[in-house]
């Protein structure tokens, strides 16, 4: 009985010239900044091959994970998640749909998480904004005595509830 295979190459040899896009075309396309994609490139989010000048060339399936990066990001998740997602994905292949989805729905209870955060922001500023900050008695966002910097840096009231990123 005959199996059917497929050649197997290296994504590194196998794609055509045509699937290799120079560092200012992937940012022209992706519309992200090529310091950007450098930056991405150094903490292992997308790869990129070398010219025999030196020159960085990506494959055009990597406009797809910088597209995932950027939603990523908007979503809330920090640069280690993102790379460990990323990381899920198949190396032989360009990710599919269903690759895509799996790894969005994950992504719901953080989005949950978000909304729930802006709702509380709205609600606490629409209060703030009420009083003017002239009587800091009432307002849910003051700190007397700087109480809160025991817990660190940032605003912590604005955060209630999320994990740290």
């Amino acid at each position: 009985m005959a199996r059917d295979t497929a050649p197997t190459t290296t994504p590194s040899t196998a794609l055509s010239k045509d699937h290799w896009m120079s560092i200012g075309e992937i940012s022209g396309r992706s519309g992200v900044a090529a310091s950007a994609l450098r930056f991405y490139e150094d903490q292992g989010l997308i790869s990129s091959r070398r010219t025999a000048g030196n020159q960085r060339q990506y494959q055009r399936s990597t406009l797809r994970r910088i597209a995932f990066i950027q939603a990523a990001q908007r979503v809330g998740l920090a640069l280690s998640e993102i790379r460990a997602a990323l990381d899920s994905l198949p190396d032989d292949r360009t990710p599919t749909k269903s690759d895509w989805s799996r790894l969005s729905r994950s992504w719901r209870s953080r989005l949950e998480e978000r909304i729930a955060e802006l709702e509380r922001l709205r609600d606490d500023l629409d209060s703030c904004i009420g009083c003017g900050c002239l009587s800091l008695q009432r307002c849910t966002l003051y700190n007397p005595q700087d109480r809160l910097s025991a817990q660190g840096p940032g605003a912590r009231l604005l955060r209630v509830g999320l994990p740290a990123t």
